[in-house]
């Protein structure tokens, strides 16, 4: 493969790569993400050394695992995720290493990073994207799950349905949401 197609080529076709056993590709995936990834450690340790070794820890997560990544996620989230998993177990390790005394003080701001943000944001707009495909009814019942929370018995109640019915709607209406994940991701 050449170097311009390696830098064109989309994360997804990259990963694939990878589980070829093309390093060069991995190369190109973390020359895209290890600017963002460092900034974020940067901002929860402000200290570069740390935000060194917790970037490396990442990275090293990632090729590991790379054969896990789900490609219903975009590979920045994943990578995200496995960042900030290395950067919660790295704040646990620090605070066992403390002196009881210090253990109480107060912990890292939980405040998202304009990274998270952005990941959130992105999320949210593709997951309205997909509501606005399915029908009004699929719609309605994986609103009231999922995002309003409502038990099984309180959505049948709320839509005078029989539960069993209700289970059977909510099934299919997450599989039509991952039928049109599915979709979105090949096209």
């Amino acid at each position: 493969m050449e170097i311009a197609d390696y830098i064109i080529a989309d994360d997804r076709v990259l990963v694939e790569l990878v589980l070829q056993g093309d390093n060069i590709a991995f190369e190109y995936l973390f020359e895209r993400y290890k600017e963002a990834i460092h900034r974020l450690f940067i901002q929860r340790t402000n200290n570069p050394l740390d935000a060194d070794d917790l970037l490396q820890e990442t990275f090293i997560k990632v090729y590991i695992n790379i054969h896990r990544y789900n490609p219903a996620y975009t590979f920045g989230q994943w990578v995200y995720t496995i960042a900030r998993n290395t950067f919660v177990d790295f704040i646990r390790r620090r605070q066992e290493d403390l002196p009881i005394d210090d253990k109480f003080t107060a912990p890292p701001s939980n405040n998202p990073t304009p990274e998270e943000n952005i990941i959130r944001k992105q999320q949210r707009t593709q997951i309205e994207r997909y509501l606005q495909a399915m029908p009004p009814r699929y719609r309605q019942l994986i609103v009231m799950r999922f995002f309003e929370e409502y038990s099984y018995e309180e959505i049948a109640m709320k839509l005078e349905l029989p539960l069993g019915t209700v289970k059977t709607q909510i099934h299919r209406a997450r599989e039509q949401m991952c039928r049109l994940i599915a979709a979105d991701e090949k096209s």
